[in-house]
């Protein structure tokens, strides 16, 4: 049925004692994403004194990785992570900046000040649900448009590219456990008019 993950960056920040925090939450679809994101980061914040980390590089659950980066052990990586999984996502990285502000916040404020952070940019982030989908080419006059669109509509399908020739043809992405129905009714609806190519499968981030 698919997976939770997010699209985009999201960044949350927050000041503790003096502390400067920024969290950054990304999709990150496999270790080397989330390795060069983590690089990106670093790359922005080159005088923070803490840049860690927690991310679910896979589609199920087998790549999480975490660190403290300098931290106190287990202060600020597994809290990351644990945010990471709290809102149940994968493929999704978040990184936290560190600005020491010259105040020590002892074990517990710093569990608390990764967790919170973290949080918030993993709450403010959009999400989609990942699923196979199937990409289809759909060819019609223009006399047909109308109604093919209305049928799209219908179908919640999500429009990929559009195009218009000779007629027009429109690719969507549509789940692959839906596509024969898809198909079917697509083809009731406009009574057998229209031109249907099935193409290649992948994964789509489908709206909640």
């Amino acid at each position: 049925m698919g997976y939770l993950g997010v699209v985009g960056e999201t960044v949350a920040e927050k000041t503790i004692e003096r502390s400067h925090f920024l969290a950054y939450c990304s999709r990150t679809a496999g270790e080397e994403e989330a390795k060069a994101f983590l690089s990106s980061v670093r790359a922005r914040h080159p005088l923070a004194t803490h840049v860690c980390y927690g991310y679910v590089a896979d589609a199920l659950g087998n790549i999480q990785r975490f660190s403290d980066d300098g931290e106190p052990q287990g202060t600020a990586g597994l809290p990351i992570l644990g945010a990471v999984k709290a809102q149940k996502l994968y493929e999704t990285a978040i990184a936290v900046v560190r600005y020491f502000g010259g105040i020590k916040l002892g074990a517990g404020g710093l569990v608390r000040a990764y967790t919170s952070v973290a949080a918030e940019s993993a709450a403010a982030a959009e999400k989609r649900l990942y699923e196979e989908c199937e990409k289809i080419g759909i060819a019609v006059g223009y006399g047909e448009v109308g109604a093919c669109l209305r049928a799209l509509e219908a179908r919640g399908a999500n429009i990929l590219e559009r195009e218009f020739h000779e007629g027009a043809r429109f690719t969507v992405a549509v789940r692959t456990r839906e596509a024969e129905g898809f198909i079917s009714d697509l083809l009731g609806m406009l009574s057998g008019r229209v031109k249907i190519e099935r193409g290649e499968k992948s994964v789509f981030p489908f709206p909640l």
